[in-house]
């Protein structure tokens, strides 16, 4: 059995973790943010005062945390984890952040004796809960070998993308069709809505054709019935969002449908949505159209 640091125990990194101590790991974590679920602390998880200190104890430092200055300061910062690695020790991150950060802090922890995966994540709180995860990895082969039983705890669809940053580089490419498709399944239910039909008949009716999708069946079904607590909240798919239109500047492509719906998810916010789940997307279509099709 493994030692494996994890420190990010959110929606979706709490699960996660349960799931490496369930199979007999021995889990270490960080209180330099905050103590650790107690559930995690009752099945097993040591609570350790700095991410250094996680690192230390640990062969694998895993890190699933909101966006790219959180983990380079919980890599690079004070007491971080860059402070206790050792040779051989892996680096495994789990963040959704900015694919050039990512190559540089590999190198960073390359240049250490360490080792780099960049290996963000898909699937939502659904898919943490049930080990069901999409798991795109950037890194190299022998490393991805070796942490591949690990990521078989936490998904189902496990790729080696290619280097380091080219798992980050796939994750915003998905969370740009995630967006896109939560908009079009928004727009096509508040039309049948707003139009005279209804919208769940509607929804079973698709289900069954080409447009049949995830999004259709989990969103569609969480716009119905008004269900918009995260989930994936819309902050963090807006910082996504910020990464594919940024990552998109500097490469001189143009998504212009993936700038509507960022626009899209600044109305939410403006309308105090921040921390609603990203199908509340709908709730923008809905405001445009002064219409609710729950």
């Amino acid at each position: 059995m493994s030692k494996i640091g994890f420190i990010g125990l959110g929606i979706m990194g709490a699960p996660m973790a349960g799931h490496l101590i369930a199979a007999g790991h021995e889990l270490f974590t960080s209180t330099h943010h905050k103590a650790a679920p107690k559930e995690l602390v009752d099945a097993g998880m040591k609570e350790l005062p700095t991410p250094k200190a996680v690192a230390e104890a640990a062969d694998i430092i895993i890190t699933i945390v909101p966006d790219t200055p959180q983990v380079e300061a919980v890599l690079f910062g004070a007491d971080g984890i860059a402070e206790g690695l050792s040779k051989g020790k892996v680096v495994v991150d789990m963040s959704s952040i900015s694919p050039m950060a990512t190559k540089e802090f590999a190198k960073r922890i390359n240049d250490k004796g360490g080792q780099y995966l960049d290996a963000p994540v898909s699937g939502g709180e659904v898919g943490a809960k049930n080990a069901a995860l999409t798991i795109m990895v950037g890194g190299e082969q022998a490393t991805f070998d070796k942490i591949k039983p690990l990521f078989e705890l936490m998904g189902k669809n496990i790729t080696l993308v290619g280097g380091n940053g080219d798992g980050q580089t796939c994750k915003v490419a998905n969370q740009i069709i995630v967006a896109l498709n939560i908009q079009a399944v928004a727009e096509a239910l508040t039309f049948a809505s707003k139009a005279g039909a209804d919208p769940a008949k509607v929804r079973s009716a698709l289900m069954g054709g080409f447009a049949s999708s995830k999004i259709l069946e989990v969103h569609g079904e969480r716009m119905i019935k008004r269900t918009f607590d995260p989930g994936f909240r819309v902050r963090l798919h807006q910082k996504d969002l910020n990464l594919a239109l940024s990552g998109a500047k500097e490469l001189g492509v143009a998504l212009p449908n993936t700038a509507i719906a960022q626009q899209m998810f600044s109305v939410c916010n403006a309308n105090g949505g921040e921390d609603w789940d990203h199908s509340a997307l709908v709730r923008a279509i809905e405001k445009m159209s002064n219409h609710e099709i729950g």
